[in-house]
């Protein structure tokens, strides 16, 4: 229940506080007094969109703030949800910057907008002159019905479930397609790995072998230099070996004079040992050092084909070609658990599908059921504000394809008048009847899906007289169970409300700005004698607005 709401800077409105009471609330004043304006700034907090050309004072924010009794625990499920702390007294505040930014907040936590409406929706419901299009809406004609059939487990299971059947379907033409482009290029990859892997490549191998192709195309060269410098060593005449041997015997008679020289003497010896050793090893490469026209034609041929695949692969080693042979073998091995992989899916989406046909039947037959409780009670309604012959009928289709509801369609047809065939609403309805038809409708959901408050915004559009008596007798029983609030322009509607508030306009130091004040008893009836006949009302129209009161 909306206990009140707190209005800051809004269109004509600087500073209003509205408390309002249980049952019905009625609402009036003159026309362009600022009645709209109040429900503008109501829809702020229940999510609507907002714009800060509407500011009362573009110097300042427009803060809009709504404290709600909330007696409905299956509001707490919603509140978990989105991590937020449940309390029977809650506020929800809108606060709009002059650049047009906005901020949301439920009991002082920041929320985005889609929390604050989704929350603000199982608050308050608003039903306006203009809102009566939706009677018109598909998803309209059916929640009408779903709400009577109370299945809403049931409905949230096959709707979670329909959800997750997109879901698999999406991934399926996924798999489906990523297999159909790589079958495409399965040749061509095929062909590259199988290339690759012929090759046999092995890490550092190039390296071994452009080291190895140095050797054989100067074989000849480093043959002639080790030859060379081994001779110098060791075979010549006279040879580096003999001058270092000659040397230390020359130390060696001397070395007991100087202990100097004794170690010059051994290190000399070490020296000749250590390039005795050298010229062995020269030898020794040089005999092995081979120039092999057969072995450099293999090792070139070698090369030219891991620089072949290099540039092919545009890479610049071999590393790299290793790499792309592992990605093309996980290629080619994906492509083959493909097929498994889409048979498994479609198994599932298969079941799944089973499952939503058993609850979309189930939501069928109830929906079978509910259909005649809502034509019935709707009729009675109807019966009850002066349209006696009119008859509505919700036509069931039953649909070939699944879908997020279920199996069914809805149709509304609407006839006001004996003998005349339901038809579309939109095509047989004048406006009076139209608004009529809606109220039976929103007291019908109102009572079944247990909402805290509806607002009623000049639905009487169309209506007068007897006729308007008798809405005001349905929208009174209605308040005994609900909170309502109705905007209205109508005595006899006016007379029925347990609350009456009359918004009226100001005109100050140049500026005009809407108020809104609690009316007495005895103001009542000043107010809703002008209502029948204008201002300064005579004696007659005092007398009827204490009747419609009593």
């Amino acid at each position: 229940m909306l206990q009140k709401i707190s209005i800051r800077n809004y269109a004509l409105i600087d500073s209003l506080d509205i408390d309002f009471d249980k049952g019905l609330n009625i609402i009036t004043g003159e026309t362009g007094a600022g009645k709209s304006i109040i429900l503008g700034a109501l829809s702020l907090i229940l999510g609507q969109r907002a714009e800060s050309k509407y500011f009362f004072s573009q110097d300042k924010k427009c803060v809009i703030e709504g404290n709600f009794l909330l007696a409905d625990q299956k509001l707490l499920e919603v509140f978990e949800e989105n991590d937020l702390d449940f309390a029977n007294e809650t506020i929800l505040r809108r606060e709009i910057s002059i650049d047009g930014k906005t901020r949301s907040f439920i009991n002082d936590t920041p929320v985005n907008l889609s929390i604050l409406k989704q929350i603000g929706e199982r608050l308050i419901d608003i039903h306006s002159q203009h809102a009566t299009q939706e009677i018109n809406n598909a998803d309209f004609q059916l929640l009408i019905v779903d709400a009577l059939a109370n299945h809403q487990t049931v409905l949230f299971e096959y709707r979670t479930g329909f959800k997750r059947l997109k879901q698999g379907n999406n991934r399926l033409q996924k798999l489906i397609s990523d297999a159909t482009e790589a079958r495409s290029r399965q040749d061509y990859e095929q062909f590259l790995f199988n290339e690759l892997e012929q090759a046999s490549i092995k890490e550092g191998e190039q390296e071994e072998l452009e080291l190895e192709l140095e050797r054989l195309t100067h074989a000849e060269t480093i043959k002639r230099a080790l030859l060379t410098s081994a001779g110098l060593l060791n075979e010549g005449e006279p040879s580096g070996l003999q001058m270092l041997k000659e040397a230390s015997l020359q130390l060696q008679a001397i070395e007991k004079f100087d202990p100097a020289i004794n170690v010059l003497f051994e290190r000399l010896r070490s020296s000749i040992i250590e390039v005795k050793d050298i010229a062995q090893e020269l030898s020794s490469i040089e005999e092995n050092t081979l120039h092999s026209a057969d072995r450099l034609e293999i090792v070139q041929q070698r090369l030219d084909l891991f620089y072949a695949l290099q540039q092919k692969h545009r890479v610049a080693g071999n590393t790299e070609l290793l790499e792309i042979q592992a990605q093309l073998e996980i290629n080619l091995n994906q492509l083959l658990s493909s097929d498994e992989n889409i048979e498994s899916l479609q198994k599932e989406i298969d079941a799944l599908k089973k499952e939503l046909q058993k609850l979309a039947e189930q939501l069928s037959t109830n929906r079978k059921k509910a259909i005649k409780v809502v034509e019935q009670e709707t009729s009675n309604t109807l019966r009850k504000v002066g349209m006696p012959n009119a008859k509505l009928v919700l036509d069931q289709n039953k649909l070939t394809e699944l879908n997020k509801d279920g199996l069914d369609e809805i149709h509304l047809l609407f006839s006001a008048n004996a003998g005349q065939a339901p038809a579309p609403v939109n095509k047989v309805a004048s406006g009076g009847e139209l608004s009529r038809l809606m109220l039976a409708i929103k007291t019908l959901l109102a009572k079944h899906t247990s909402l805290p408050t509806i607002i009623f915004d000049e639905i009487d559009t169309g209506i007068s007289g007897e006729t308007a008596l008798k809405v005001g007798e349905v929208i009174s029983v209605l308040g005994e169970n609900m909170q309502v609030i109705s905007i209205t322009h109508l005595p006899q509607i006016a007379a029925k409300g347990h609350s009456h508030y009359f918004v009226y306009k100001n005109d100050e130091k140049g500026k005009t700005t809407t108020g809104i004040r609690k009316l007495k008893q005895d103001e009542r009836i000043g107010i809703i004698a002008e209502m029948l006949s204008g201002k300064n009302p005579g004696s007659s129209a005092i007398e009827n607005a204490k009747e419609l009161l009593a």
